[in-house]
């Protein structure tokens, strides 16, 4: 940031796929809050999302040169967040149940977790991953995320009308591509 100028998420963006640790900082400074919300609606163990919103920055960090600028900056690091919260999630089922002593059944995880990967690995990760990215990234914010329309608008940087349309054309890609048992 040169001499307090703000710049937007895009040229920040920019700006580290060159290695400007500074423009870290302020994506870090405007994103991080909302993140970490977001993420705690997910996850209530705060040390998890302490590590997921760390490991988020660090692969922004690492993939800035990939952002293709389709879509809002705030969406695209949402979508790593997300994916690194359901790789935490899952490699948490490979450990092995710990059982109490005082129950007698294993601690299982919780329907989120389950729900979660189900969701990144299952049939609708793979139907999901088959849509266009401004279908996908609308049923994200509005069907997994759980924004309003409004929000999700925002969020993506379109008018909200076209939010409702895209997750009503997600939606029907979505439930023929399952039903049909492969994605579209």
């Amino acid at each position: 940031m040169a001499d307090g100028v703000v710049r937007d998420d895009q040229a920040l963006l920019e700006d580290l796929a060159d290695g400007d640790l500074a423009a870290l900082r302020q994506l870090y400074d405007r994103h991080a809050p909302w993140l970490s919300v977001r993420l705690t609606r997910r996850c209530n163990d705060g040390e998890v999302v302490a590590d997921v919103l760390q490991d988020t920055f660090v692969a922004a960090w690492q993939g800035a040169g990939r952002y293709q600028g389709r879509g809002e900056v705030g969406a695209w690091l949402w979508g790593i967040a997300i994916r690194q919260l359901v790789s935490r999630l899952r490699r948490r089922h490979n450990v092995p149940l710990l059982r109490d002593p005082g129950a007698s059944t294993a601690m299982s995880p919780s329907l989120e977790d389950e729900l979660l990967s189900g969701v990144e690995y299952g049939d609708l990760g793979r139907a999901m991953a088959h849509l266009p990215s401004e279908l996908r990234a609308v049923i994200q914010a509005t069907v997994l995320d759980g924004l309003t329309t409004r929000e999700a608008g925002h969020l993506l940087g379109i008018p909200q009308n076209t939010v409702k349309t895209r997750v009503h054309r997600a939606k029907a890609s979505l439930r023929a591509s399952l039903l049909e048992g492969r994605p579209s």
